[in-house]
Parts: C-alpha cells; structure tokens; sequence
C-alpha cells in the first residue's frame, strides 16, 4: 500500500491505495485555510497522514504539489497561492515525520499519470495531458513514465507559451489568455471600458453586470460560462479568444509530438462537448500540421478531482518497486 498526497492552492487531499488500479482503500478531504500558510497544511498532512497509516500501513509516499517542484532534490520552489513554500524541502520533511520513503513532483505531472495510466489515456504510448482551469497545466507520459526533460523537471509547461512570436513580455502567455483568471481578466476588460453611446443599454453588458453585481471586480470564469451558455455575445467573444490561443497551443505540441491522445482536464473543461471540446477540436486542426488534422485524439479526462491522487499513488508504487 501507498499514501498519496495532493496539495493544492485551496484543497488538500491525501488517499491510501496500492498504485495500480483506480480504487482507494481510505481518503480523506479537507480546506485550506490560506492564512495558515505552508505551516498550517503540513500540520493536516501530519494529522490526516497519521491516522490514515495507522489504519493502512503503506510503503512509500507520493506527493503532488500544485506549484513548481525539483523532483530531483524533493523540494517545492514556490506557490502561486500559499505562502511558506518557497524551496521547501518537503519531500524529506515528509520522509522524517512518516518514516516512509517520499516522491515529489508537480500536481499537473501526476494528473497526467493518473490519466495515462488509469484514465482516458490508458493503454496508449504517448499521452499528453493538459488542465485547463485557474491555470494552465500539462504533462508528457510516455509508455506510462512522466517526461520530465532534461533540466531539471521543467517540461510540458502549454500554459507558459508565448502565443506567437510578438508575445516578447513575459507575461503575455497562454495562461494569461485562457485560464480561468485570463478569462476573468478579458470580461472584466469590456465592463470597465467606457460604455457606447449610442447603446447605453446594451443588453449583453447589463447582464454581464448582473451576474457580477454591478462590481466587475467581483467577475469570474465560472459567471462568464454562465453567461456564454446562456447566449451572452460579450461571454462569446471572450471564451472564443480563449479556445482560440488554447487550440493554437495545443496544436503546437501536437506538430512537435504526434501524441496517441490528448486528455483535457480542469473546471473549464466541464462545459462539455459542445460548448468547449468540439470547438477546441476545431481550433487544434486550424493550428497543427496538416497530416494530423482530423486524426488526433482529444478527449476529456475520466478521473475527476482525485486524479492527482491517482498519480502520485502510481509515482510512490513505481518509485518504491524501482528501489529509487
């Protein structure tokens, strides 16, 4: 058996299991309560950690961290959300206080193992997973091993493309565009500008600032769905900008890597079919070569708000069975 950890921004997740099927023995969820900071979560993780290895005694520990990580030494480098875990040696915190040899690598990475292992990528080669949400992920599994690339384990990283060669600043990424925050970010842009004057009342703007309360600070993603599915052409412009970059995106990776599958996951993703895959289809055959257009494979993730979990339990029992 294996105890696999997730932690997140907003959520922290820890699963007994044996690493090679999609069953958990024992799992326990809790909040993050974000003032605690870094030291607040490894206090849960002590908590919930031990109480589960009492009931299950495991053999090894496998974490996903929702931030940039050197698996290599088993540190975090930094969260974008929680203080406190700038270089962090987690991996060696958790290995003194369960006893347990550990593995860390980044949340996205895992994801993608889960998926390809046990997931809407099962039983293909090359899986390239990428999540779409608050941020940006993805992740390159290759005969069921993570890519990690050559330096460091900095790889697969869509989110962070510069979309196009103009895009010089830094800042100007696919995530920036088509995240969840980017998207806020484009609908916040067309409530603070300066309305028409000659449509004063127009009724695609007043709904938008229903739904936020008049306070176009208070708009998200999620109000912005609502609106698209409800017909909203201000939504519409936004979330086709954003399928638009994240196609172009994806059709990048898929000229350089032909993969057997595409698997998307994240809280964007489950608009569905019709509002999000189709049209994102569209958009990676406008973008990728043109032997691949029509042929690639891209699907929804299957397993939902444990699939890091089911990563870093498959990490831990791969780890551990290697001796590494």
């Amino acid at each position: 058996m294996y105890l696999g950890i997730e932690i997140g921004g907003t959520k922290l997740q820890l699963a007994i299991g044996t690493g090679s099927d999609r069953q958990f023995l024992d799992l326990v969820r809790l909040d993050v309560i974000p003032q605690d900071g870094a030291a607040g979560i490894r206090r849960q993780i002590i908590q919930a950690g031990k109480q589960l290895l009492k009931k299950h005694p495991a053999q090894a520990v496998g974490i996903g961290f929702g931030g940039p990580v050197d698996s290599i030494t088993g540190h975090t480098l930094r969260s974008f959300q929680i203080e406190g875990w700038d270089h962090w040696p987690l991996a060696s915190w958790c290995q003194e206080n369960f006893g347990l040899p550990t593995w860390l690598e980044n949340d996205s990475n895992l994801a993608g193992l889960g998926e390809a292992r046990f997931g809407a990528g099962r039983n293909q080669k090359v899986v390239f997973y990428t999540n779409i949400g608050s941020g940006i992920g993805g992740a390159l599994v290759i005969d069921g091993v993570i890519f990690q690339g050559g330096i460091g384990s900095v790889a697969a990283e869509i989110g962070h493309l510069r979309p196009g060669p103009d895009a010089v600043d830094p800042r100007q990424t696919v995530e920036s565009i088509a995240s969840g925050w980017g998207i806020a970010a484009a609908g916040k842009a067309f409530l603070e500008e300066v309305p028409c004057l000659d449509c004063p009342n127009d009724p695609d703007r007043l709904q938008l600032l229903d739904l936020c309360k008049g306070d176009p600070s208070r708009l998200t993603g999620k109000r912005l769905a609502e609106a698209w599915m409800d017909g909203n052409r201000l939504a519409h412009a936004v979330f086709a900008q954003a399928l638009r970059t994240y196609g172009w995106a994806i059709g990048q990776v898929a000229t350089l890597l032909a993969p057997n599958t595409i698997v998307v996951g994240g809280g964007i993703a489950q608009l569905g079919e019709d509002l999000f895959l189709s049209p994102l289809r569209q958009q990676v055959d406008h973008y990728v070569i043109e032997p691949l257009r029509g042929q690639l494979s891209i699907v929804a993730a299957e397993l939902g708000e444990e699939v890091v979990l089911h990563g870093a339990l498959a990490m831990a029992q791969s780890a551990s069975q290697a001796g590494s």
